[in-house]
């Protein structure tokens, strides 16, 4: 919200030329950016809820996606433009320079440094197999996005089940962790039952004919034995980045 203007609506207000219902009103409204003719950006997003508003570029433009991406980092705020496919990735390049383009995760970034807030830890992004690493990394980049740490642990399949056990000591050392897979989807549940923080679970639309492009993942997901396990929908790492980022801010109990 700019401050300039908010100021002046209280002055208004102290001079009695505004009501305070229309001060409230007119303050509302600065919340909300206008971007030319096609969008509404709620830039007051971030302070509200401790997550910047992100761009979904699918159905946009290369230059609709380019100009919110601009106005975003204008406002100072971490910049995300997700399912953003590599023949638009070039115009938002080009409107925010210093940000990066990640093909797999069909991702553009630009964060905006450190988390302040106390962290229980690094979050572990863990993906069952090669084929799920987009989803992985859409996750892990959204909360690198976000200012926090991530450990990743790819290639990691109950089918192999000795490599996710080696890689048990990292997943101790999380505040939360993100498990990205497909087929029958079994990871998070088997994860769960190893670590004592939260786990969020991303079905992936990967698999053969019976997976249903990720509902047989997203029912065995839902379905899990292990409490301790929440789930997004089929392929939403992004949701699952911000879940595991804010999840990671409280403070793990001592004792």
């Amino acid at each position: 919200m700019e401050t300039d203007l908010l100021v002046e609506l209280f002055e208004k207000v102290r001079d009695g030329a505004l009501c305070p219902e229309d001060a409230a009103r007119e303050a509302a409204a600065l919340s909300t950016r206008p971007v030319e003719h096609f969008a509404r950006l709620d830039a007051e997003r971030l302070r509200r809820t401790g997550i910047p508003e992100a761009v979904f570029a699918e159905g946009k433009t290369a230059a609709e996606c380019a100009r919110l991406a601009q106005e975003l980092d204008r406002l100072g705020q971490p910049v995300l433009v997700t399912r953003l496919e590599a023949s638009k990735a070039s115009a938002v390049l080009e409107a925010v320079p210093d940000g990066r383009y990640h093909e797999r995760a069909r991702l553009f970034a630009k964060a905006r440094g450190k988390d302040p807030r106390s962290l229980r830890g690094p979050v572990a992004v863990v993906c069952a197999g090669t084929s799920d690493l987009p989803y992985a990394e859409e996750a892990a980049l959204t909360v690198e996005t976000l200012g926090q740490p991530v450990e990743r642990l790819y290639d990691v399949g109950v089918a192999g089940l000795h490599r996710l056990l080696e890689s048990a000591p990292a997943l101790r050392r999380a505040g939360v962790c993100v498990v990205a897979a497909g087929m029958e989807g079994a990871l998070p549940t088997v994860v769960g039952g190893l670590v004592d923080v939260p786990v969020v679970a991303v079905p992936t639309p990967v698999g053969y004919g019976a997976s249903r492009g990720g509902l047989a993942a997203l029912l065995a997901m839902l379905s899990s034995c292990a409490p301790n396990v929440t789930v997004v929908n089929i392929g939403n790492g992004f949701g699952a980045g911000v879940v595991a980022a804010l999840a990671n801010r409280l403070e793990r109990k001592q004792g």
